[in-house]
């Protein structure tokens, strides 16, 4: 969320190594380094399971909202074509009522990517105290994409996420400390103020979020870019640094431990170089590496390289608020692997909590058009 923005448990999207911070649409990989990885991943037929019907109809309006961009994208991981998707999407608009169902179990090949293992997460979408304007209480910028932050290619030949100096050479962008010290100060790229910058930092790592404002109007932001630099996950290294305990760095424990010490916290934060950049989201939201917008309980980030972004995805997990049915609508800068997704679970409380605590092993299930196995095992 893009969406960029998105995750594991929220503790272990800031313990685990490489944990998510939301990220839009990516560029997709070649599609013939992607097909490899795929294939070498094992792809085979998986039995069809029974399913609820109140979540396959939650899918159905995801699938639906997906299909136009199902019909134009280029499948990262060389399962399915576009027109592959055309006549399951014609189909998918016109499922009777209570039909969701059977139309998810009989109309779709069921495929396991390599040995069905699968883990799954949680994040959501947090809300924060803001204002439009600086005013005293307000005074953390919430900044939108800077014009000077592009893609170039630096001195030693690598190409990524920079800005050209004085020099007309690449360097890498400012860091998050650099930013929190003032780099882009006054230069009209404020999109909100923030009364909590603790609070905001955990807005990126989530990559969206909603403005409550003073008036109780609420202003939603979505990821709109990201500086370039390395994510590091604080709660690994308190983790490391046997500040808080193995299984203890949750989201809350992290928090508390920042408010007993402010000037500590700051600084490891700032070890976190990476800084995200946010847009003002006037639809419903937030918006997914598909530019949809991604539905609770329905919408999962998952690694492109394997599950195709827009096709559903079951869930046979150790949580059964994980188990179920899915669709593919997000992706991740640490959602990396086979069978790796995150789970998404709307805002408000209940949302947070549940997406703070998930953390999911079990099975996993793509639901794909038919024929597409057998065309992945005809390929040399």
């Amino acid at each position: 969320m893009r969406a960029s923005a998105r995750a594991f448990t929220l503790a272990a999207l800031l313990f685990v190594a490489g944990c998510v911070q939301r990220t839009p649409p990516v560029a997709v990989p070649p599609v013939k380094q992607v097909i490899t990885t795929a294939l070498q991943a094992g792809v085979a037929l998986a039995e069809p399971q029974p399913l609820d019907e109140t979540a396959a109809t939650r899918a159905l309006t995801a699938f639906r909202a997906s299909c136009p961009v199902l019909a134009t994208r280029v499948d990262g991981s060389g399962l399915t074509q576009a027109s592959d998707w055309a006549g399951l999407c014609a189909e998918a608009a016109s499922v009777a009522e209570g039909s969701a169902a059977a139309f998810f179990h009989d109309r779709f090949e069921w495929v396991r990517v390599g040995d069905g293992a699968a883990f799954a997460t949680g994040y959501y979408e947090p809300e924060i105290a803001a204002s439009r304007t600086r005013k005293p209480g307000f005074d953390t910028p919430i900044y939108g994409l800077p014009a000077d932050l592009i893609r170039c290619t630096r001195v030693d030949g690598t190409e990524g996420r920079g800005r050209l100096d004085a020099a007309e050479l690449c360097v890498p962008y400012f860091t998050r400390g650099e930013i929190e010290g003032g780099a882009l100060a006054n230069r009209g790229l404020e999109i909100g103020w923030a009364a909590d910058p603790v609070a905001l930092f955990f807005v990126e790592i989530q990559g969206s979020g909603q403005l409550r404002l003073a008036d109780g109007s609420v202003m939603r932001i979505g990821y709109a870019g990201q500086n370039g630099q390395p994510y590091v996950a604080i709660g690994k290294l308190l983790r490391e640094r046997g500040i808080l305990p193995p299984g203890g760095a949750n989201m809350q424990a992290i928090r508390d431990w920042i408010a007993a010490h402010p000037d500590e916290g700051k600084a490891l934060m700032r070890e976190n170089a990476s800084y995200i950049f946010f847009r003002e989201l006037t639809g419903a939201g937030p918006l997914g590496a598909l530019n949809v917008p991604v539905t609770p309980n329905a919408s999962v980030a998952a690694d492109p390289a394997f599950i195709p972004l827009g096709a559903p995805v079951f869930l046979a997990m150790d949580r059964a608020e994980a188990s179920g049915l899915w669709v593919a609508q997000d992706s991740g800068g640490a959602i990396k692997g086979v069978n790796r997704v995150d789970t998404f679970w709307g805002a408000g409380p209940d949302a947070e909590w549940i997406a703070g605590g998930m953390a999911a092993k079990g099975s996993a299930s793509i639901l794909l058009p038919k024929g597409m196995v057998a065309r992945a095992s005809a390929r040399p």
